[in-house]
């Protein structure tokens, strides 16, 4: 190899072609962009499981009735985790919801939950 010769960033293969190029084929270029963003992909992809879980448990509570009150207790026994959330609202009342997309949650007295969902736009 002379040391003008360009390799490929992942294998190291000699890359032929245009002067520009990185990488030897498609599969390389994948391979090396999926190792660097790795880490990145790994917490968004935890994020978005942990807020899907969080909705569909909503949802579920809901049983399409467009407000429900539950027990703070029983949400945290289905798996629902409060620290994660899409969104806040808050109304002309001072009152906090939380949502995960169109379907939120305030947080009442006596460790109960108020469960509402967005209309559709």
């Amino acid at each position: 190899m002379s040391s003008g010769e360009k390799v490929c960033l992942e294998c190291g293969k000699v890359i032929y072609g245009r002067s520009d190029k990185r990488f030897c084929d498609d599969a390389c270029r994948n391979a090396y962009n999926n190792k660097l963003n790795s880490d990145q992909t790994n917490l968004v992809r935890s994020v978005n499981n942990i807020l899907r879980k969080n909705r569909r448990i909503l949802l579920d509570a809901l049983s399409g009735v467009g407000m429900v009150k539950i027990q703070r207790e029983k949400l945290k026994r289905l798996g629902f985790d409060f620290k994660f959330h899409t969104h806040t609202f808050s109304n002309n009342k001072g009152q906090t919801y939380s949502f995960i997309y169109e379907t939120g949650y305030l947080l009442l007295e006596n460790d109960w939950v108020l469960i509402v969902q967005k209309k559709p736009l």
